[in-house]
């Protein structure tokens, strides 16, 4: 495959993403996909392999959050790798709390089928919207208290 056969791969994935088409996403995959998107403490952190990660990943996704606006903007392309440069904005339905993302897709290409994508996201602000017990904003400096196992401190 070439660099513009490859672009064109992943603006189809893109697209299928957009319309919520897991039968494309399917067909755009390699059997052996690996996904990793980084990070803890929010739904969908973690590596995921096969159709059957996927399945799983699509799963918690539509349990846990909504995409309200999502734009891929630049693709860059070289050999089999092509980066995505995007926006998206949604939010947590756990906790109704919105987030916005500047990100990068790595995306792998091979034989015409995705075999690798790895999310370089903003992971805190994902965390941070999943938390239960976030507040809106900081706390003043003095206010906050931590548990340990033997006592109580307080954050400076």
């Amino acid at each position: 495959m070439n660099v513009q056969e490859n672009v064109r791969i992943v603006k189809d994935f893109f697209a299928a993403v957009g319309r919520g088409d897991i039968q494309a996403l399917r067909a755009l995959f390699a059997e052996d996909i690996e996904w990793i998107i980084p990070g803890e403490d929010w739904p969908l952190a973690g590596t995921r392999h096969g159709h059957a990660g996927l399945v799983d990943l699509f799963q918690r996704y539509s349990e846990t959050m909504e995409t309200s606006f999502m734009e891929a903007r630049e693709f860059v392309a070289q050999g089999d790798r092509v980066l995505v440069v995007g926006f998206a904005r949604g939010r947590i339905k756990a906790t109704n709390r919105t987030w916005e993302d500047h990100w990068v897709f790595a995306i792998t290409v091979r034989n015409g089928k995705l075999t690798n994508i790895r999310e370089y996201i903003d992971t805190q602000a994902l965390a941070r919207a999943s938390r239960m017990d976030a507040s809106p904003g900081p706390r003043p400096r003095g206010t906050d208290t931590i548990r340990n196992d033997s006592s109580i401190q307080r954050r400076c």
